[in-house]
């Protein structure tokens, strides 16, 4: 394949890389997959409050999804079936594990993707600084209770609007806004800072970890193949 038919694909709108796969080409679930890795995997780290265990989720998610992509209508956008999909699968592991707070979902579908600008050039030590507020944010944002906390990551971290994420989460829009409020006083009194745009690089997922990802997937789905 050329990197003309390379670039050419990427442009695909979501539905349509779907429509491909359905068809047979199989191998361009990997652009779905690298298009929403970081979105699925925040919304799945929100919460579980562990790396390892919302990888693992999000890959369970990946292979559902591709099971299930006959049924996915077309109603609605794609990424919030997907994200859906991700936080049934979180929760289904946290009540397995006993250890599920009080929060309401339901799984249905929609969606659109929100892709965040990449991280300007800073110096060494501008770098380090922000990698140690980064880490205060994430932990103050751990602390959060659960349904504040991903109301506050799929809101203020993967930039997601007030009416999509409800709709990911099954929560009427007022409730949403409700939370987000309460979560950011909750995060003041944590942090003496002010996190700005810093946030927004909170619980990335890229470069090594997005390839793991991505390679894990694709050899789970190919027994599915026919």
């Amino acid at each position: 394949m050329t990197a003309s038919e390379v670039d050419t694909l990427e442009q695909l709108a979501d539905e349509d890389v779907v429509r491909k796969i359905l068809e047979g080409e199989i191998e361009l679930f990997e652009i779905l997959m690298r298009r929403h890795n970081r979105r699925l995997f925040r919304a799945a780290r929100s919460i579980l409050r562990n790396d390892w265990e919302a990888e693992d989720v999000v890959q369970d998610a990946y292979v559902r999804a591709y099971t299930h992509l006959a049924s996915f209508e077309g109603r609605a956008k794609f990424s919030t079936w997907l994200t859906r999909i991700a936080v049934y699968e979180a929760l289904a592991r946290k009540r397995r594990d006993s250890r599920m707070d009080e929060i309401e979902v339901e799984v249905l579908a929609a969606g659109d993707p929100h892709d965040l600008s990449d991280r300007v050039n800073r110096n060494p030590e501008q770098q380090v600084m922000d990698e140690q507020l980064r880490t205060s944010i994430e932990k103050a944002i751990d602390q959060l209770p659960l349904h504040y906390r991903t109301v506050f990551v799929l809101r203020d971290v993967q930039g997601l609007d007030t009416a999509e994420t409800a709709e990911c989460l099954g929560l009427g829009e007022q409730a949403v806004k409700t939370r987000l409020h309460r979560a950011r006083n909750i995060l003041k009194d944590v942090l003496a800072v002010q996190t700005g745009a810093t946030v927004e690089h909170a619980f990335n997922f890229l470069g090594e970890r997005c390839d793991r990802m991505v390679a894990r997937v694709m050899a789970r789905i190919s027994g599915h193949r026919g």
